[in-house]
């Protein structure tokens, strides 16, 4: 082999060094990636399982929400239970509380004290039981509405009540026994010349307090009262007796006494509804209303005897009630409830004594329960007994009692919500009492008879409304000293700024309802005029503080750093309160009149409260503006400075290209700043509820209070009985608030992804 060039060929060459192969990774390296990308995929695991976990829960607390919803839209659930044969017809019938036993009247005046496991007569009573009176001398027979008294006419012009006492007694092992007792019976004259009476009606109060009225044979009401009132002092009873006598009416079909006995109303065969005031005397005419030209074939009372239910010959059912009209003095009988027509005369109406739920029967043996305030169908159906005579609501609600001839049927009912429909909730309800349609939240009141009025509307109204006074203060503020701060003041004051604004944010809301309801409102009351004045003086303080800055010269200036012009602002903000405090009470004489209530009231009829939306909208606002100033400050920050130097490098000032190029380029931002504000606002709660007086009421006027979602869950929620309605009523108040902010939310993303892109080319 030759050499080239004295030397051999690389490939040739046996005394050079071969070169070192590549290395491979060590072992080391490759645990130190594999451990690396362990801990990148399970940081992504755990944090998509956060995620995933985030809306597991939300989903969850919605789910629970809507399983505690949904029973309001459930309708009356009907099953016929035992049915119990009993000798004789049955003309009225009265139930235990407990359900356990019926005391049934016969035609023939007995009383059947029956148990209603076995169907066994327990007890007898005569209703008559007097020598003078024969077996045939009970004319009518019936039983008030509502009550337990059981009452006859008698053929020689007297009225007998029955009361029916249920004793309940506890045994020491737990168990219940209920037993019948009959107090002293009642017996009224009313008609003195001992003719037959005609149509009749009873009420008793015990034995001390009675009333009967009837229509004699001359056409003539008569009325009877008695009265036994017991001496504080002596001891001494003295009895009292009032008879009433009016005119002659056409013939009566149905007559009523309120318990109250001092309202009786009547019906009669040509659809005419007549009403007559006792408490007044007899020298008063009867007020009388037209409800058609059809028979009235049954008349009852609803809970609280004030609101009757009329049946006519032709179906129809409606509610009527007392209502005195705008400006008036007297109450008017009026129809204020329709419902579904039945196929032919209602023969009985048996109501309810927990609420205003009321079952009605036509003479072709349908039945229907029907709820009077919200005007609900609740169910339709047939009775279980055929040629039913009498029925009624056990105490509870919870079941009805059917009896015709020879039998007597129960029938366990499943209503829990029967007040609550959409026009309840979200609509005017004519509520008794009222002299109008309106929307009403109340959830209690401090009587039995008490109409529970839940309509959400008011609170509905009230949440856009604080939310509106709050935003109304804290958006001008939190966006436009976001934009000085970022804009416009030197970074190193920024530093020190920003962070205080955002401390703000820590403030426990509790504490600045506390401070708003116990300070702010009573100083505020004080010193309107002076927050009426900040709105006149405070811009013209800072617009002076501006000229007389830039009246500087430009050399002086030049020396401070840019924003230190805050300080003299801050100067003539703090001069300019001052001022207004000052110059309150010159300010109400001069404009107000001295006193800026009354004015406020003489010329605009509002009445001023001391806890108002204004309140609420400083105090809310304050806990509003922090947040709406650091998101809206990041937004200007993050405007490429490229901008706007190119902007200022233009030609353009300082002032166009921030209102001209950064407020656009920011806008999505600003306007995410502006809605979670919003959502914070709307869902604040402690404020709203210390600072207002949580009055539910539909107006906008910023001088009285209202009252909010939020603050109703949190008033209400603690007294409300466990899957109650107002209960599911206040989860229902939730789900509204959850929809809302969901609702509100998404379409403000969207327009802040529009705005994004609209934005985005500059």
């Amino acid at each position: 082999m030759t050499a080239l060039n004295g030397r051999l060929p690389p490939a040739l060459a046996t005394d050079e060094k071969p070169r070192p192969a590549r290395r491979s990774p060590s072992a080391a390296t490759a645990r130190t990636a594999a451990r690396r990308i362990f801990v990148d995929r399970a940081a992504r695991w755990v944090v998509t399982g956060g995620g995933m976990a985030i809306i597991a829960s939300i989903l969850g607390i919605l789910f629970f929400i809507l399983l505690e919803v949904l029973p309001l839209t459930r309708s009356a659930r009907i099953a016929v239970g035992q049915t119990i044969a009993v000798d004789q017809d049955i003309e009225a019938l009265t139930v235990d509380e407990y359900q356990t036993h019926a005391a049934l009247l016969e035609p023939g005046g007995v009383i059947q004290i029956v148990r209603l496991a076995d169907g066994k007569v327990i007890t007898e009573k005569r209703l008559a039981d007097r020598p003078d009176l024969p077996e045939t001398g009970l004319i009518a027979t019936r039983v008030p509405p509502g009550g337990t008294a059981v009452t006859a006419s008698t053929i020689d012009g007297r009225v007998l009540a029955q009361t029916i006492e249920w004793r309940t007694e506890f045994a020491s092992d737990g168990s219940r026994s209920v037993h019948p007792d009959f107090p002293e019976p009642v017996t009224l004259e009313v008609d003195l010349e001992r003719r037959p009476l005609g149509t009749f009606a009873a009420q008793l109060d015990g034995p001390n307090r009675a009333s009967a009225a009837a229509q004699l044979a001359d056409g003539s009401v008569a009325v009877v009262k008695r009265e036994a009132t017991e001496n504080a002092f002596s001891g001494e009873i003295l009895r009292s007796e009032t008879r009433l006598s009016f005119t002659a009416v056409p013939p009566l079909t149905q007559l009523l006494i309120d318990r109250e006995q001092q309202n009786l109303y009547g019906g009669t065969a040509g659809g005419d509804l007549y009403w007559w005031k006792l408490d007044q005397g007899d020298d008063f005419p009867p007020q009388i209303a037209s409800a058609g030209a059809f028979e009235i074939t049954a008349l009852s009372f609803l809970i609280g005897d004030r609101s009757l239910v009329v049946g006519q010959a032709n179906g129809s059912l409606s509610v009527w009630f007392p209502v005195r009209p705008t400006g008036e003095e007297s109450f008017l009988l009026s129809r204020i409830h329709d419902f579904p027509r039945h196929a032919s005369a209602i023969r009985l109406i048996a109501p309810s004594q927990r609420n205003r739920t009321f079952i009605a029967k036509d003479e072709g043996g349908d039945l229907g329960i029907y709820f009077s305030t919200s005007e609900r169908t609740l169910w339709r159906g047939r009775s279980p007994v055929e040629g039913a005579t009498a029925m009624t609501l056990s105490p509870k609600g919870d079941g009805a009692f059917v009896a015709g001839p020879g039998q007597l049927a129960f029938v366990k009912i499943e209503n829990p919500h029967p007040e609550i429909s959409w026009k309840a909730l979200f609509g005017k309800v004519f509520y008794e009492g009222y002299e109008q349609p309106e929307y009403a939240w109340q959830s209690t009141g401090g009587t039995d008879d008490f109409e529970a009025k839940l309509s959400l509307t008011p609170l509905l109204v009230g949440t856009l409304k604080g939310t509106f006074y709050s935003l109304l203060l804290a958006i001008p503020l939190g966006v436009l000293g976001a934009m000085f701060a970022s804009q416009f003041l030197h970074p190193r004051l920024l530093a020190y700024i920003k962070p205080t604004v955002e401390i703000m944010a820590a403030l426990p809301s509790v504490v600045l309802g506390f401070l708003a309801g116990l300070w702010l409102a009573p100083s505020l009351e004080r010193y309107f005029p002076a927050l009426i004045l900040t709105f006149l003086v405070l811009p013209l303080a800072v617009w002076l503080a501006g000229l007389a800055w830039n009246a500087v010269p430009l050399a002086v200036r030049g020396r401070f750093p840019a924003g230190s012009e805050i300080g003299l602002y801050l100067i003539a903000v703090v001069v300019g309160l001052l001022a207004c405090f000052e110059l309150s009470p010159l300010f109400e004489r001069l404009v107000f009149g001295g006193d800026f209530q009354s004015w406020l009231l003489a010329a605009t009829g509002l009445k001023y409260d001391q806890r108002n939306a204004v309140v609420v909208g400083l105090a809310m606002g304050f806990a509003v503006i922090p947040i709406i100033f650091a998101i809206s400050e990041d937004a200007f920050s993050n405007v490429p400075r490229n901008l706007v130097s190119g902007s200022l490098a233009l030609g353009a000032n300082r002032w166009q290209t921030v209102t001209r190029v950064v407020l656009p380029t920011a806008s999505p931002g600003i306007f995410s700043a502006i809605m979670i504000g919003f959502g914070r606002a709307i869902g604040e709660t402690m404020i709203v509820l210390m600072a207002t007086g949580n009055t539910p009421i539909m107006e906008m006027n910023a001088f009285n209070g209202f009252r909010t979602l939020s603050a109703n869950i949190a008033v209400e929620i603690p007294e409300a009985p466990h899957r109650g309605t107002l209960y599911r009523t206040l989860f229902l108040a939730a789900l509204l608030l959850f929809a809302l902010t969901f609702v509100i939310n998404t379409a403000a993303e969207l327009v802040r992804q529009r705005l994004r892109r609209k934005y985005a080319q500059l």
